[in-house]
């Protein structure tokens, strides 16, 4: 969903470079090491970050990780940077940025989790690839990701939960947890589930949540 434009949120991009890089050049190798206190530790990732409820959250419980949420869209990345810099969450950074350059952008074998959360389901047959599971982003994702990684997505669109149980699967990547009814579900994923802001509003209507962990074989 399209955010409406808000001029403060693009002021606020441009002036905290140190927290969000916005647009980077693929072709710039980016110094993480100088953008997080320890960039050893562990290191997740989420790939469309919306309002940064999920992502923020997330972070606060973790100190002991770091994270970087990439967003597209300026205005939503403005208001993940609005909560990062009021809260003071220094083990999160911020990219403005497309992620079909995911790879470009961070280190081969460098991510431990790369969370999938409510991605845009371009239902069209035509728009195939833009789909965040689509076989050319589980190139990206195989690339950045640690050995031992894996990933995580969510989704209320049961369409798009389909495709991407078969385009993982065709990939040769093995699931370790599915579940057609999240909110349900009654167990240790459920326990440790962190909301989006989309997620809260489609549980609270009745509509089951969908919920994968796979990860690629090596």
């Amino acid at each position: 969903m399209r955010l409406r434009n808000k001029p403060w949120a693009q002021k606020l991009v441009v002036e905290h470079p140190e927290a969000i890089l916005n647009e980077p050049n693929p072709e710039e190798k980016i110094n993480w090491e100088e953008r997080f206190d320890d960039f050893s530790k562990p290191l997740a990732i989420e790939i469309g970050s919306g309002k940064g409820q999920f992502i923020t959250t997330l972070a606060k419980k973790h100190l002991e990780k770091n994270f970087i949420g990439v967003e597209l869209q300026t205005t939503a990345a403005g208001m993940i940077l609005r909560t990062k810099l009021e809260e003071k969450i220094d083990n999160l950074q911020l990219m403005c940025a497309d992620a079909a350059n995911i790879a470009m952008y961070l280190p081969e074998n460098s991510v431990d989790i790369i969370y999938l959360n409510f991605s845009d389901p371009w239902p069209k047959t035509r728009h195939e690839k833009r789909r965040l599971t689509y076989k050319s982003f589980l190139d990206k994702y195989k690339r950045i990701l640690k050995p031992d990684g894996h990933l995580e997505f969510k989704t209320d669109n049961q369409g798009l939960f389909e495709y991407s149980l078969v385009s993982l699967n065709n990939y040769g990547m093995k699931f370790d947890y599915v579940s057609l009814d999240l909110h349900n579900a009654n167990d240790e994923v459920f326990e440790r589930n962190v909301e989006t802001e989309y997620e809260h509003k489609f549980a609270a209507k009745g509509n089951p949540i969908y919920c994968l962990h796979a990860h690629f074989v090596q």
